[in-house]
């Protein structure tokens, strides 16, 4: 097949650029594939980091053309038509955001192929005016959904009447480099080897639960340990609660935060220093990070939000628990107290054979 991904990609930064990158490999094994990703994706005035771009090389092997302004209609319709005339038999939209509806709704109308999309999430953690009528609009495009988690199935329902749905979970993020072993990558970020180490990464938004995990290191259990918490990724909200709560609890010396983006060349010397990976969500649908962390073999505390249960499976590898200070507490405790560590990490390497891309690959193709 002819297939045609449209949505973020090199030169943008971020999981959801690498989600369609990997997609698109995946499939490239098989088929003729070709990515239209964005011009301008979001207006500078609405992007709450430093960069939208990545510093790092175009993927090797795919072709990416720029083709659409998320606030052009005239670059929507143009590239509507530029797909079409390429005569592709299928087209592939990775979606995460209603302001995108428009832009991508207008594209998937225009294609002239079967359309089907990717769907990250359909409901923002963060709502806006517009989403719901943004979110209708850009599903009237599609042919058939792919959601990665049952949660957003279950949101997705109320926007796509009786077109076909099927979930698929999001596969593991490989293409971070290789496990090595802790010693070496804790000399790489300058880190004594004689801790333990909690890691919190990715960008920083407010329903990400810092303030949660901050809190939770506050516990007076932890004051007589050689525990060290981690934090890798970019303020997308106001710093200085975060920096209140490490005043108030005294942390400054047990919480090192490297506060910026996490260039792909350097994603592996966290995840392979880290003992375990916590991730403190007030609301989520999935988490890339979750994947970033199977590749790894990290064992993972999450709290029972949107779909990340799902995506964890309780005392198999890692803890589900309440997004609560104290519970969260308690199973940073339990793991390193009362876990048998070799037996979760035998878990965690069966549990990742059931995100492979191939299976994301079959899902979309099965769609068809």
């Amino acid at each position: 097949m002819k297939i045609a991904i449209i949505g973020t990609a090199y030169p943008y930064r971020g999981g959801l650029a690498a989600f369609n990158e990997r997609l698109a490999t995946e499939l490239a094994k098989e088929h003729e594939v070709k990515i239209f990703t964005f011009t301008l994706q979001y207006p500078g005035f609405l992007f709450p980091g430093k960069s939208q771009y990545t510093d790092g090389p175009a993927p090797e092997g795919l072709r990416i053309v720029r083709s659409i302004n998320s606030v052009n209609p005239l670059s929507w319709y143009s590239a509507g038509k530029q797909i079409k005339k390429e005569g592709f038999d299928l087209a592939v939209i990775g979606f995460w955001l209603p302001f995108m509806g428009p832009a991508l709704g207008t594209v998937g109308r225009l294609v002239d192929c079967p359309v089907v999309s990717v769907v990250h999430n359909i409901i923002p953690h963060e709502p806006r005016p517009g989403d719901v009528a943004f979110a209708r609009y850009y599903c009237g495009a599609s042919d058939g959904f792919i959601s990665l988690t049952d949660s957003v199935a279950e949101d997705l329902k109320r926007f796509i009447g009786d077109k076909p749905s099927v979930v698929s979970p999001h596969p593991v993020y490989d293409h971070f480099g290789e496990r090595t072993d802790r010693e070496t990558a804790l000399a790489k970020l300058g880190l004594p080897a004689d801790k333990d180490y909690l890691l919190f990464f990715g960008l920083i938004r407010d329903y990400k639960g810092l303030d949660l995990l901050l809190e939770a290191f506050g516990d007076e259990r932890f004051q007589d340990r050689s525990l060290h918490l981690l934090v890798a990724g970019e303020f997308y909200t106001d710093r200085a609660p975060y920096d209140a709560i490490i005043a108030k609890h005294q942390l400054a010396d047990r919480v090192t935060i490297i506060a910026e983006f996490i260039p792909d060349d350097e994603v592996a010397d966290y995840f392979n220093a880290a003992d375990l990976l916590v991730q403190p969500y007030k609301t989520a649908t999935q988490s890339g990070v979750t994947q970033i962390a199977y590749h790894f073999e990290k064992p993972m505390i999450v709290t029972d939000v949107g779909g990340l249960a799902e995506m964890c499976p309780n005392e198999r590898v890692g803890y589900v628990v309440q997004p609560k200070p104290s519970v969260i507490a308690d199973a940073i405790i339990r793991y390193f107290d009362a876990t048998d560590r070799a037996a979760m990490q035998e878990m965690i390497r069966e549990e990742k054979q059931r995100y492979d891309w191939g299976i994301m690959a079959k899902a979309v193709l099965g769609l068809v």
